[in-house]
């Protein structure tokens, strides 16, 4: 199975919120509140070029934030019939090498501290935690990666 990752076209904005809402909906019994990416603005973020997905239909995204001195990953999703295939690693290397491409240094995101599948899976892939810190109604655990120049020749 092939997923191609694409810039979100209006078009994609049903089917985002479709995945954000299956991917992160189990969540709400765990933490007792709803994730902050089914609250999102997908329209928006899709209009403002943040979004990017993979699929057709689409079944995984991240939505991603440029920032003066990193690549912000405000969310990445994978619907569950696409899960175990790869694809959130795809995603998470998309990113990466997007940052790069804009000549930005590092890679940073959150998660709720309940949920302990994502703490695992950044640290796996070489993301280190920066901070852990109370927003609002959630305990969240804040994390960067440096990024290595790609090597060359």
């Amino acid at each position: 199975m092939t997923h191609d990752i694409r810039l979100a076209v209006t078009t994609d904005v049903p089917r985002v919120k479709a995945v954000t809402d299956t991917a992160y909906h189990h969540y709400i019994e765990r933490i007792g509140l709803v994730p902050a990416p089914m609250e999102a603005d997908h329209a928006a973020d899709v209009a403002a070029g943040r979004v990017f997905v993979a699929g057709d239909p689409v079944a995984g995204l991240v939505v991603v934030r440029t920032e003066a001195d990193h690549l912000y990953l405000d969310s990445i999703a994978v619907h569950p019939d696409a899960q175990g295939t790869g694809l959130g690693r795809r995603l998470l290397a998309f990113v990466e090498s997007r940052a790069r491409a804009l000549g930005l240094p590092e890679v940073r995101l959150l998660t709720n501290a309940m949920m302990w599948e994502n703490q695992k899976l950044y640290e796996r892939y070489g993301y280190e935690v920066t901070e852990r810190r109370q927003d609002g109604p959630y305990d969240r655990i804040h994390y960067r990666k440096i990024l290595n120049s790609p090597p060359r020749g």
